[in-house]
């Protein structure tokens, strides 16, 4: 049998080159491997942890659908939906909310650090979070989830309630395992190397977006922080800044590092700069040609997300019914 991998971004912000690499580059790769069944989310009830436009998040999930297909989803290999579409995965979530320790979901790494900067502004949803993306999960019998290492307290405490409703109730869940590529860099933001590159960064020039014109590339390219020195080596602890750009650079060309250090030793930051820029605008530039083709497709991005949900719907109702038949919540 198929095993099935699941995973999901959220419709906010605008997906930049650290979700690009660390993420949906690797989900198109999968597709190349026949024994696995691959679903897609856009994680839009996940969004509104934080106030929403509801006509931008309208948009903005289209817009993800697009840019899904313009990277190299392929709907006939990858099922992709929308989360709000099925009312399925709140209902599992609050069954989780249920069953799940209060404690487990205090000890939560991003929501302890997320509630300190929103203080009294800090939503129950943010702090259930967890548990919706337990249930994302678990609806679907997945086996792999492709994560980043920030996110395996997630798929950990998954595989907790997993356990724990089986424990309570039967063997009603397969338990999932986190999916990490180790090659592959973290990407980091361009103003602050010692942070990852996030869409919630309120300064822009921090990452590189996925839509970014080439000028606006070469001029965040540019301006991006440098180290003292004029090495051009790759040093996490001490060359921060420049071993990022240089992660960056090796993901995108193929190159290896110690390849581009002997491309560029003796070179100056302003040449490096130069051709990473470069390098990035030509990785991009299909990516982005796509993108505007699909956006105007809107019947066609309708068709690709009615037949995911479809599917997801047939998929998590049936999990859905056992679990209520289990709690006794069906006549």
């Amino acid at each position: 049998m198929k095993k099935i991998v699941f995973s999901g971004v959220q419709p906010s912000g605008n997906l930049h080159l650290g979700n690009y690499i660390g993420a949906i580059r690797q989900w198109v790769k999968l597709q190349e491997r026949e024994n696995l069944e691959l679903i897609f989310c856009i994680v839009d009830l996940h969004a509104i942890t934080l106030p929403q436009d509801p006509k931008v998040l309208r948009q903005k999930n289209l817009e993800l659908a697009a840019l899904y297909l313009a990277c190299g989803l392929d709907p006939s290999r990858s099922k992709i939906f929308i989360q709000s579409e099925n009312p399925d995965h709140p209902y599992l979530a609050w069954i989780f909310d249920c069953i799940t320790p209060f404690g487990w979901l205090k000890r939560m790494t991003q929501f302890k650090e997320k509630s300190e900067k929103q203080k009294e502004k800090a939503s129950v949803g943010l702090f259930n979070y967890p548990a919706l993306m337990a249930a994302d999960i678990l609806l679907y019998d997945t086996n792999l989830v492709p994560v980043g290492e920030d996110q395996v307290q997630h798929i950990e405490l998954t595989r907790d309630i997993a356990s724990r409703f089986n424990r309570l109730y039967g063997e009603v869940f397969v338990i999932p395992e986190a999916l990490i590529e180790k090659k592959v860099a973290r990407i980091m933001s361009l103003q602050d190397p010692l942070k990852k590159m996030s869409k919630s960064d309120p300064n822009p020039k921090s990452r590189i977006e996925l839509l970014d014109d080439p000028d606006t590339i070469v001029l965040k390219i540019k301006r991006a922080v440098t180290d003292s020195g004029k090495e051009i080596v790759y040093d996490r602890e001490k060359k921060p800044a420049i071993s990022n750009l240089l992660s960056i650079y090796s993901e995108l060309s193929g190159k290896s590092i110690d390849e581009l250090e002997r491309q560029y030793e003796g070179v100056g930051y302003a040449k490096f700069k130069e051709d990473l820029a470069e390098v990035i605008v030509e990785a991009l530039r299909p990516i982005r040609e796509r993108y505007f083709e699909f956006i105007k497709e809107k019947m066609f991005l309708e068709k690709v997300l009615d037949e995911g949900i479809e599917y997801a719907r047939e998929k998590s109702s049936k999990k859905l019914a056992r679990v209520k038949d289990l709690l006794g919540l069906s006549r």
